[in-house]
């Protein structure tokens, strides 16, 4: 939720559309917590290589702990479009945008997912990230963009003088009056 004011000044100062892909942390069996992978409203999936340490011990184990966090994946873009259908993103240059990235692995599968909606290109574009985020996204992306890579990261919050909680109310109204300006 918190990209989604990030991507609106973004998407204002471009001219662009603005939309939102959800994608969810799938936490550990008994570690909710404990992320060991992410999963995107559209099914899109990464399962952190280390998750077999954590009793992960093989796709379907992974599948069954994702499952719930694809559920609620899908329930919350759905929300937070409030009726409106999703922006097309065949054929057009996709920049995904988030208020940072630790490990990563949220913003992994919302590229997947831009990816196999046919985007032409897709571009990871935020604030603040740990350069081993940095360094797995620009494998799967085509282009990523951070305005800083701190040497020390331990959290994207640590990086912000006011990091505060958006709820989902606010994030959908960002969404609604943006596409209302774009009408």
């Amino acid at each position: 939720r918190g990209g989604v004011p990030v991507a609106a000044t973004v998407a204002e100062a471009l001219g662009a559309d603005l939309d939102v892909l959800v994608a969810h942390k799938v936490g550990a069996p008994g570690e909710p917590e404990l992320a060991v992978g992410a999963v995107a409203a559209d099914g899109s999936t990464l399962m952190e290589p280390w998750a077999s340490e954590v009793g992960i011990t093989d796709d379907a184990a992974f599948r069954r702990a994702a499952d719930a966090e694809l559920a609620r994946a899908r329930a919350r873009e759905t929300a937070l479009r409030a009726g409106r259908p999703p922006v097309p993103l065949a054929d057009r240059v996709v920049i995904l945008i988030d208020d940072g990235m630790a490990t990563g692995a949220t913003m992994h599968v919302a590229t997947l997912a831009a990816q196999r909606a046919g985007a032409e290109r897709t571009i990871v574009a935020v604030p603040v990230a740990s350069a081993e985020a940095v360094d797995a996204l620009r494998r799967v992306a085509d282009a990523v963009v951070v305005v800083a890579t701190p040497r020390w990261f331990r959290a994207v919050g640590e990086w912000y003088r006011r990091f505060e909680q958006i709820d989902d109310a606010e994030v959908e109204r960002i969404l609604t009056s943006a596409a209302r300006d774009s009408a």
